[in-house]
């Protein structure tokens, strides 16, 4: 256990900035530094490093943090390596309190040696197996490549790794997977086969996924679950893709190991492939965390689908607002790997382009369980929609334009607090939406053009809970120019009462119109703010004589009559 005194004192010492930027670009702007932030893709910088404060955050995807949780989060370091890394850096030995020691650290050391000595034995053997290096080349495979994701070749030996490692009876090759100990009897988990190690985000060797070469099964054997590797939270090619993801701005994942191997040598370099199982919640916030735009890719078959369908389903909790996933289902019979080598590089990334947006696909596969064209089956769609919408937590506002769209398709609405149902009323009555308060078309109009809030007065004094946090809203963009957006504000005030009213004016940026968008609007709504204030002011003095009121009341009171009956548009000065 390392004391938190000393953590403390780490932080003081290390900057913050030096840190970041041996990892990542900075440039410096004003007292701070900026640059694109290397947890999602974005092609305006919005990743700010303040060495005063020695605290980073991205007020695009809303990463934040120290040093050490920037080694962590980046370069895929554990808590007490990021410490020992930075600690080394300014010359500080890491102290134990005496009373823990720590055999699991030796422990993960030994096993990613053991790792490490196998790769380099299985690309050794690769070399020399004309075999397995037949079958490379008859998939279309460079040595480049192979060379570039360190392919090897696992030989068909029983205790083929017993030349890789020093102690084959070491009980640390089983912990890794590598060996299996069975009635007496020890062998190599993996023969005959073409084998792909998998990196973590450091590019520490974790696994191995061996494809037999010919007819054999399984067609792939993967590793185990150990200390160092869980398939559920792992994706091949991170490490090796992980520039050329931030550089696209989009990951595009993938159900197999050679998708990604020859997706990369025809110039795709935003592969990923979960590890031999479905697309999991853990996966999905991770890949979230790079980049804003998800491409999932499966084979246009029945197995294909089903995997998108689960794909989909692990995703609805997991992706934010201001998060894009989209499927994409190749032609019958291929695959990514079969694909590209057929049509090329620019014809994959145009069918990514083209990719089915989730919501799309949701309501593309339910519909096409029930019969639209009936009442019935419109109220079903109702049924079967709703249920996923309700695991939208992380993204309100896409859960809320989507509630639209069922309601266009099944005549259904819900009520946003409860999720009860609501029928419509039917066609031929007016059935106008309520109109917007005017504290949300203030927002929304701020929202929308930000330097809007340069001509507007201070709103005045108010007793109302829905004043004082439109108050608060205004008072942080005022303060904090980069905060003065939908995602900035949600950040800010996340859990108090404010977002919810954010959340409100942000939907409404959702369905924008020319009226809203327009300044007499703005000007309207303000002095109806400006109005309302007044007159609750006024509402203090009823009952009351002049004679008892104090000079104090009295300047307070005749100031709310004169804003209630002044023209409150001639306070507003024109943009000009």
């Amino acid at each position: 256990m390392i004391p938190q005194d000393f953590i403390h004192q780490l932080l003081d010492r290390v900057d913050v900035v030096e840190v970041i930027d041996h990892y990542v670009p900075l440039k410096k702007k004003g007292a701070n530094y900026q640059a694109c932030c290397p947890f999602h893709g974005e092609k305006t910088p919005s990743f700010t490093v303040s060495p005063t404060k020695q605290f980073y955050h991205c007020f695009g995807c809303g990463a934040h943090g120290t040093a050490i949780s920037f080694l962590i989060e980046h370069a895929g370091m554990g808590f007490v390596e990021a410490v020992k890394e930075l600690a080394n850096r300014v010359g500080m030995v890491v102290p134990d309190d005496g009373q823990v020691v720590h055999p699991e650290n030796d422990s993960r050391d030994r096993l990613y040696e053991l790792m490490e000595a196998a790769a380099r034995f299985y690309k050794d053997q690769l070399k020399g197996s004309d075999k397995a290096v037949n079958y490379l080349k008859g998939r279309g495979l460079e040595g480049k490549t192979a060379a570039r994701f360190g392919l090897g070749y696992a030989p068909d030996e029983w205790q083929g790794l017993e030349k890789a490692v020093a102690d084959y009876q070491s009980q640390d090759l089983e912990t890794a997977g590598m060996v299996i100990a069975n009635e007496g009897k020890r062998y190599d988990r993996f023969r005959d086969r073409v084998m792909f190690p998998i990196r973590n985000e450091r590019g520490k060797v974790i696994a191995f996924g061996g494809r037999v070469l010919g007819q054999g099964e399984p067609k792939y054997l993967n590793s185990p679950e150990t200390p160092l590797f869980h398939k559920g939270r792992e994706l091949y090619g991170l490490f090796e893709n992980r520039r050329g993801i931030q550089v696209a701005g989009r990951a595009v994942v993938v159900e197999g190991y050679m998708d990604v191997v020859m997706l990369g040598q025809y110039g795709v370099e935003n592969a990923l492939a979960t590890l031999g199982t479905a697309v999991t919640p853990e996966h999905v916030t991770k890949i979230f965390k790079l980049v804003d735009d998800v491409v999932f890719a499966f084979d246009g078959d029945a197995a294909g689908r089903k995997a998108a369908w689960r794909a989909l389903e692990n995703s609805l909790p997991q992706i934010p607002d201001g998060k894009r996933a989209t499927f994409l289902f190749l032609p019958e019979g291929e695959d990514p790997d079969s694909y590209v080598q057929s049509a090329g590089r620019e014809a994959f990334e145009q069918m990514c382009d083209r990719a089915k947006p989730l919501s799309d696909f949701l309501f593309d596969e339910l519909s096409a369980k029930t019969d639209t064209t009936s009442e019935e089956g419109k109220v079903r769609l109702f049924t079967l929609v709703e249920p996923y919408l309700k695991q939208m937590a992380k993204a309100p506002l896409l859960a809320r334009s989507l509630r639209q769209r069922l309601a266009a398709l099944s005549g259904v609405a819900t009520t946003e607090r409860r999720g009860q149902p609501v029928v419509r009323k039917p066609a031929g009555g007016i059935n106008r939406p309520a109109s917007p308060t005017a504290h949300r078309i203030v927002l929304q109009a701020l929202l929308h053009r930000p330097e809007r809030l340069k001509i507007l007065p201070e709103l005045p004094d108010s007793e109302s809970p829905v004043f004082r946090q439109l108050e608060a809203v205004l008072a942080v963009m005022r303060e904090h120019p980069e905060l003065a957006d939908v995602r900035g504000l949600l950040e800010y005030f996340r859990g108090q009462p404010e977002e919810g009213l954010v959340q409100a004016a942000a939907a409404g940026l959702l369905e924008w119109s020319e009226d809203y968008e327009s300044e007499s609007d703005l000007r309207g709504a303000w002095a109806t703010l400006m109005g309302q204030a007044a007159q609750q002011q006024m509402s203090g003095f009823k009952g009351k004589k002049l004679s008892d009121i104090s000079p104090e009341e009295r300047a307070r009171y005749m100031t709310a009559l004169k804003e209630k009956k002044l023209d409150q548009l001639s306070q507003v000065k024109s943009e000009e």
